[in-house]
């Protein structure tokens, strides 16, 4: 699907580490080129021709973000460097304000650091107390699970919406439902899901979202937070400086300006931000629907390719996203990656950044195969070619 866009893939190279981070289209390249050859200006700063262009690029690329994830106002879109920094914004800026000591946070084992170590900060800080949503027996995060969890004490549950390992889709209507049933509030790590399925906030009804652009075609260092305007009010930033401030005097008063340029504070990634418009451009022409029915195809044909091998073991062979995630008996995971390389197949091999979830996987590392909508059933009939090799062990070794 799409292949002819991303000219990478004319080398040959079979790419199957979307989860850490996609492929790029020409478009993104070209259109962050027109920036800088042709109006590279600061953006908000200026009252000139060259600034306004790129102020009007910017802010139209907040429109798409709002209509992409279905948000009531633009206001409530906050660009960031990526969803690390979200979170971060959303943690440190909102909850270290909110929660007081003793209070519960319910996350996973299966999440990505970047949705745990700053609350484990914050912990430490506040004396919070930290509780995991037990897992099923597929790794999954079931709603009687989430009830079973919550205590008088809740008050936030902060978990990924497709977990990066695993790949499991969570219920998040149900799992917000149940928590704003009880005063509870949720904040959705979509860095794996707004890049493969069709995400409403308003739908969900979740009080945060944080996503990255580079996994889903656009740039690296462009995040979204995503926030209701009323909660978003109450965070305080946590980065000070140029753009979001009205005014301040010499006695240290200060006036903020209002959302979203308040928590925007400094030159932004404006070459990125723009660039990641035409992207989200692209991919609403591509249709989310159609992303995701595409990418469960291709998994499912990966999944049945994979049980001819039988030294592959697959952990989540169930779940409905385009993660697999496998180990072959008797072959280290990372040694499994740099064999696959030689025949220019790339997955991600480790723990993927849930150091965590070993205690549920009771196994370290993982050889994960990540799919999107530009990978083809002949890519996969290539890799299981490259895993039935009858002398991988002799090449490895």
């Amino acid at each position: 699907m799409n292949r002819d866009d991303f000219g990478i893939l004319k080398s040959g190279i079979i790419y199957f580490d979307n989860g850490a981070t996609t492929l790029k289209p020409k478009i993104l390249g070209e259109a962050v080129a027109d920036y800088y050859d042709n109006y590279s200006s600061n953006a908000h700063r200026g009252d000139y021709a060259l600034s306004i262009k790129a102020s009007m690029k910017y802010e139209q690329t907040r429109n798409l973000v709002k209509e992409l994830i279905n948000a009531k106002k633009k206001s409530e879109i906050v660009f960031t460097s990526g969803a690390t920094d979200s979170l971060n914004k959303i943690i440190f800026g909102f909850f270290r304000n909110y929660l007081n000591e003793g209070d519960e946070i319910l996350l996973t084992k299966s999440e990505h650091a970047s949705n745990l170590l700053p609350w484990f900060e914050l912990k430490d800080e506040k004396n919070l107390k930290i509780s995991y949503i037990e897992l099923d027996s597929n790794y999954e995060v079931l709603i009687g699970n989430v009830e079973k969890a919550i205590s008088p004490r809740t008050k936030v549950i902060s978990l990924a919406h497709i977990s990066n390992v695993v790949g499991d889709v969570r219920d998040i209507k149900k799992i917000v439902a149940l928590a704003h049933s009880k005063g509870i509030l949720v904040l959705v790590d979509g860095a794996q899901s707004v890049p493969h399925i069709k995400v409403d906030v308003q739908d969900l009804d979740v009080d945060f979202l944080a996503f990255s652009a580079h996994k889903m075609c656009g740039p690296t260092g462009v995040g979204v937070l995503y926030g209701k305007e009323e909660l978003l009010n109450d965070i305080k930033p946590i980065i000070f400086g140029g753009g979001m401030n009205a005014d301040f005097s010499p006695d240290g008063e200060r006036i903020y300006k209002a959302l979203p340029d308040r928590l925007e504070a400094g030159t932004p990634n404006i070459a990125g931000v723009i660039g990641f418009g035409y992207v989200i451009e692209y991919l609403m022409n591509i249709g989310m629907e159609n992303i995701q029915s595409y990418e469960l195809e291709l998994k499912r044909y990966l999944v049945e390719r994979l049980k001819e091998i039988k030294e592959v073991k697959i952990y989540n062979e169930n779940s409905q996203s385009g993660i697999v995630t496998i180990n072959y008996e008797g072959i280290f995971p990372q040694d499994l990656s740099i064999y696959l390389d030689k025949y220019n197949i790339c997955t991600r091999a480790g723990n993927h950044c849930a150091k965590i979830l070993k205690d549920e996987f009771h196994v370290k590392n993982t050889c994960r195969i990540s799919l999107y909508f530009y990978n083809t059933k002949e890519e996969i009939d290539k890799l299981i070619l490259a895993l039935k090799n009858p002398k991988i062990k002799e090449e490895i070794i």
